[in-house]
């Protein structure tokens, strides 16, 4: 039809629609109505009468108005409630028609702009909850958050494995890590508000914590930014980039074969790894950033809270609502602790003693305990008895064989005989350095439905005593040294 129009400027109607293609019949019928067939069509009529005739405008326009967020199918469930006879083949024809009102009267809604991120300019922190992984370490299931930075512009992005919650330690550490890998700090550094650290916090610990931040944050001199709470959106440059990391490492885990991992350090590899090929893919982009980036400090900064703890009569601390067992001798010393994600650092006075795993409170609030057999079992020797009812007795048991043993024990023997039994156990996993060798011992009596024999234990791992060897010194004759002599003297 165009071309035909096109020649008819010049040409007779004949012509052109010969020059278009068509008959000259077509090309007087467009002459005198030029439509296209499509144009002609008359609307499709209903074909079977409206379900919802009856209830739009009385009873689903006024719901609609009077609860904007109300959802199709709550409204649908109130129609069927009020009028059995609709079925619930409605549904389709109601979201439909509820989805076009929306658009035509329904409210105004938000509007998110997007930015551009210049490059040197923010970096954005937050964490993100992997529970979801189904991760393990040595068949116990891992319960962690991964700690996450991002910079906008090039993409480049760093990845630390948190046990605890969002704490401000946890957030220090990762990002002055992020920060010392980069090579380079940007001239913001913004954050979701902390929100689950500073839940339950009174006045005092949110200003501390809050100084805190912003001090960490002038170290490096960056401006300390955050988004609305509540508002993820704000922070969207990092918060779709937990989706894109996560589905990454379930597809390392899948091609893996195995979520378990021999202990944390592996599994921090493994993630490390995977976050260095794809800060690889942005290797252009993350060069063109890091020379906008600002120089890095001389040195890092603190990433612990510090305690001071008195050591009690039970050998141990309270800290965080977490009972810690140290070596007896440091009963009644006051110790400086310091705080971090997974650790805790132990001085006295200015004198690193050891470090102790942190530990984390019961569900409910109840007290945590992390506790080292050895540090108590030379008293647990004079009072086995004590093993009885220790209030961490679970805990103090190295490996489950042990805690398997002495149940076995308790059933079979009686009270003060299992805890002799156990206590001897433990001492000799300790004095001779067998933990591990001495549970694969006891497994195997107790899976052969025999109780383990603390005697014959420790005779099998008693010191071997290597025989010393028969030397025979065979001592020569007085005359060989006269001779020796003789030769010396015709010499000179």
């Amino acid at each position: 039809m165009r071309l035909f129009m096109q020649f008819r400027k010049t040409d007779g109607a004949a012509v052109a629609a010969a020059k278009a293609g068509f008959s000259p019949a077509t090309a007087y019928r467009l002459e005198h109505d030029p439509r296209l067939p499509s144009q002609k069509k008359t609307p499709r009529a209903r074909r079977r009468p409206d379900p919802l005739e009856s209830v739009w405008d009385n009873e689903v326009i006024p719901m609609l108005k009077a609860a904007p967020g109300l959802r199709p199918i709550g409204v649908l469930e109130e129609l069927r409630r009020r009028h059995p006879e609709l079925g619930a083949g409605v549904r389709r024809t109601l979201e439909r028609r509820i989805r076009n009102w929306r658009a035509i009267h329904g409210p105004e809604q938000e509007v998110i702009f997007r930015q551009e991120h210049p490059p040197g300019r923010m970096g954005l922190s937050d964490f993100c909850d992997m529970r979801d992984l189904e991760v393990s370490i040595a068949g116990v299931p891992l319960e962690h958050r991964i700690y996450h930075f991002r910079l906008p512009f090039s993409g480049f992005e760093s990845a630390h494995v948190v046990l605890g919650g969002e704490s401000f330690v946890a957030l220090a550490e990762g990002l002055q890590n992020a920060l010392w890998t980069l090579g380079g700090a940007p001239q913001q550094h913004r954050s979701d508000s902390l929100s689950a650290a500073f839940r339950n916090l009174d006045a005092d610990a949110k200003e501390d914590m809050t100084r805190r931040y912003e001090a960490l944050c002038a170290h490096y001199g960056m401006t300390p930014t955050r988004n609305n709470k509540g508002v993820s959106h704000e922070n969207g440059s990092i918060e779709s980039a937990h989706g894109h990391i996560k589905a990454a490492l379930e597809d390392e885990l899948l091609l893996r074969g195995s979520r378990d991992f021999d202990d944390l350090g592996a599994w921090r590899k493994f993630v490390d790894e995977l976050v260095g090929r794809r800060n690889a893919r942005n290797a252009a982009r993350v060069d063109l950033e890091r020379a906008e980036l600002k120089d890095l400090p001389p040195r890092k900064t603190s990433d612990f809270e510090e305690e001071r703890v008195s050591v009690t009569s039970s050998s141990a601390f309270t800290l965080r609502k977490v009972f810690y067992t140290v070596p007896s001798r440091l009963i009644g010393h006051k110790l400086l602790v310091r705080l971090y994600d997974d650790r805790l650092e132990v001085f006295q006075g200015s004198t690193h003693l050891f470090d102790l795993p942190r530990g984390r409170p019961g569900p409910g609030g109840k007290h945590g305990h992390v506790v080292d057999y050895r540090h108590v079992i030379h008293s647990l020797r004079r009072k086995p008895m004590a093993l009885l009812n220790l209030v961490y007795r679970e805990q103090l048991f190295p490996r489950h064989a042990y805690a398997r043993a002495f149940d076995a024990l308790l059933a079979e023997t009686g009270e003060k005989a299992a805890c002799k039994t156990m206590v001897g156990l433990l001492a000799l996993a300790h004095e001779r350095a067998c933990e591990a060798e001495l549970a694969v011992a006891i497994e195997e009596e107790l899976d052969s439905c025999r109780l383990p024999n603390l005697s014959t234990l420790i005779e099998r791992f008693a010191p071997k005593i290597g025989t010393a060897p028969n030397v025979i010194v065979a001592l020569p004759e007085l005359a060989v040294y006269d001779a020796l002599a003789s030769l010396e003297g015709a010499a000179a």
